[in-house]
């Protein structure tokens, strides 16, 4: 897509809205799961993956090498 400067920031929220695409989200341990356990293994088990795996949020055009 190319667009001028002007036009972006006419439109810039909006471009930005469109692009939006949720990745991951962090939420704090609970109390039960941080008492002994090490802070990387209260972890496991609770995340949410919102793309498959080894898909890119990018399109293949939006890298350079591929230009």
């Amino acid at each position: 897509m190319d667009i001028s400067v002007t036009e972006f920031r006419a439109q810039c929220l909006e471009l930005i809205r469109q692009v939006e695409k949720l990745v991951t989200r962090l939420m704090p341990p609970t109390a039960s799961s941080a008492q002994g356990a090490q802070p990387w293994t209260t972890l496991r088990g609770s995340g949410v993956l919102h793309a498959e795996p080894e898909e890119s949020v990018l399109e293949a055009p939006a890298f350079d090498a591929l230009r």
